[in-house]
């Protein structure tokens, strides 16, 4: 009987003692095994002590975080906006982990095909204004022809968003994420006929909040011109002058901005809305212009920055245009679309296949040109670092900011409390605006 005691006291012990060891090992800075997948639509960032790589490559830092996986999906956004992308889905993973000064995140979805050029400029006789062949590709949609069949894809890149609700700010965030701040639908009096009349919406796809006082934070990658430098672009949207503005013009008030600009003054035009700073230079700009051509004709449009010889490239940098740097500036077009810049002409008709849309349904010559030039974020655009790797079927993006920003200006998500914060996800396939959507997504910070 004392041997049976001893014997249930020894069990009783060991296993207790076990069951202590077991939660011990839970703690955030342990890990013993993979996690499961807590909700759908409750990311779980994980407290961790080193931080993982930031290099576009998954190692195995990552499986320590919660993976969940959602799926955007294109809406109709109605007056045609999306149409070709409607019902198109792209599921993605998402998981996150934060340290005592960042936190980061991990993206990564499927995709057929890596998408880089954009509004790309390539050359067929007589179809441009007025007749030297020089054209860009659509970047606003797919073209249809009579019966709605596709004629030709549209010519963008793939990108990724997430939007954040600030200091609480914006009440219908919570229940409708991205669509809190879109406007899409709502028709306005044209004040600026006489009488006035009452107008559908445009479908311009802008977003504006509802109130003065609520802000989102918009962080967008574009996955060419962001990635160059390894960034993604900090944005933020307001409410854009309110009801006073944007009832009367459709919804096509802009309360979209990049950070660091706000309110400077009100425009003395209808529709009296607000005028906001101007950012310095940064980002992508047009990498077009118009010249005469033989510089006596007719005005046409041509691009302004090529790198000669090169091939397959799908933006120039700033840093190229600069005394000894790659690029060339073209400063004279003739009526047979030969280019001239310091050093040399371009020919198209000297290799045609190269400066010429690939018959079918997209691709380029590999000698066209692209559509913008580049250069780094600054500032407060650019808070966010991130590192993307396409892998031939695949996105993955690897990206991260500090917990608090040195925002002043209220037009970044505050995570530093480590409170729950709703967000939400967009995802783009070679489209401009056309989207896949995933709100109502929740953010919580294990402890």
């Amino acid at each position: 009987m004392n041997i049976l005691k001893s014997k249930s006291v020894w069990v009783l012990t060991t296993v207790v003692l076990a069951l202590g060891y077991m939660a011990s090992c839970t703690k955030n800075d342990q890990y013993i095994g993979p996690k499961a997948k807590v909700s759908a639509t409750t990311l779980i960032s994980k407290k961790v002590a080193t931080a993982p790589t930031m290099d576009g490559v998954v190692d195995a830092s990552w499986d320590a975080a919660a993976k969940i996986e959602v799926t955007p999906q294109v809406p109709d956004a109605g007056n045609g906006m999306f149409t070709g992308y409607i019902g198109e889905t792209y599921p993605t993973t998402l998981r996150s982990m934060y340290d005592d000064q960042y936190i980061y995140f991990l993206a990564e979805w499927n995709d057929a095909s890596k998408s880089e050029g954009v509004a790309t400029w390539y050359y067929k006789p007589g179809v441009a204004y007025p007749a030297t062949g020089w054209a860009q590709e659509s970047s606003s949609g797919k073209t249809f022809d009579a019966n709605g069949t596709v004629t030709r894809d549209c010519n963008s890149e793939d990108k990724f968003a997430m939007l954040w609700n600030i200091d609480n700010s914006t009440s219908k965030f919570t229940a409708q994420t991205c669509y809190s701040s879109c406007h899409i639908f709502t028709p306005y009096m044209d004040y600026s006929k006489t009488p006035a009349v009452i107008k559908s919406n445009a479908g311009s796809g802008n977003h504006y909040t509802n109130g003065a006082n609520e802000k989102i934070d918009m962080w967008w990658c574009h996955m060419n011109k962001d990635l160059v430098y390894q960034q993604m672009d900090d944005n933020y949207q307001d409410w854009a002058g309110g009801p006073g503005v944007t009832n009367l013009t459709g919804g096509s008030g802009n309360g979209r901005h990049v950070d660091g600009i706000s309110v400077a003054s009100t425009s003395t035009t209808w529709p009296n809305g607000p005028v906001y700073g101007v950012s310095p230079a940064q980002g992508s700009t047009t990498n077009r212009q118009a010249l005469k051509l033989n510089d006596t004709g007719a005005t046409v449009n041509v691009p302004m920055w090529i790198i000669p010889n090169a091939t397959n490239y799908y933006y120039i940098k700033t840093s190229d245009t600069l005394p000894g740097g790659a690029a060339r500036k073209i400063t004279n077009v003739s009526l047979t679309g030969v280019l001239t810049y310091a050093g040399g002409t371009i020919d198209p008709a000297s290799s045609a296949v190269d400066y010429a849309q690939t018959p079918g349904l997209k691709g380029n010559g590999a000698k066209c040109f692209p559509s913008y030039i580049v250069a780094p974020l600054i500032g407060e655009r650019a808070d966010i670092s991130c590192v993307g790797a396409y892998t031939g079927s695949a996105w993955k993006l690897e990206f991260k900011r500090k917990l608090k920003t040195g925002d002043i200006l209220k037009q970044d998500i505050d995570f530093s409390s480590l409170q729950d914060q709703p967000f939400g996800i967009a995802v783009w396939n070679n489209s401009n605006y056309q989207h896949g959507i995933k709100p109502n997504l929740l953010l919580h910070f294990e402890k």
